[in-house]
């Protein structure tokens, strides 16, 4: 997978923290408030989302409605994954992350492992 870019991670940051589904003006106004995006060049972003699988679509009258076929957490995750196979020391790395964690990040970690040792079906992404 790719790293999203600058302009697609703003845009599926707005579709992320809508509670409903999004249109492309729905997008183009709140990418707006930060700077100023020609309509047409947020459509192409969106349409380029769509084609990535980043985004689904339904027809909303003369209008597309747009919604997240992914999750943040799942495009961390797969960051975070990514990352990771950079190092031949994975082990390494994942212990150096986990020194950086502050306390509840780090028991949030502990409690998720635990979980999936019990129950290794609750792994997501599998």
């Amino acid at each position: 997978m790719r790293p999203l870019g600058e302009l697609e991670a703003e845009v599926m940051n707005v579709v992320w923290h809508s509670a409903e589904p999004v249109t492309v003006q729905n997008v183009a106004d709140a990418l707006n408030e930060r700077r100023p995006l020609a309509y047409t060049t947020v459509m192409t972003i969106v349409d380029r989302l769509r084609a990535k699988g980043w985004l689904t679509r339904e027809k909303a009258g003369r209008a597309y409605r747009y919604t997240a076929a992914r999750s943040a957490d799942d495009y961390t995750a797969a960051l975070l994954e990514q990352a990771l196979d950079t190092t031949a020391d994975r082990t390494g790395a994942l212990v150096r992350f986990a020194g950086r964690l502050d306390p509840a990040e780090a028991a949030a970690l502990r409690a998720a492992l635990t979980r999936v040792e019990k129950d290794p079906d609750t792994r997501e992404g599998d």
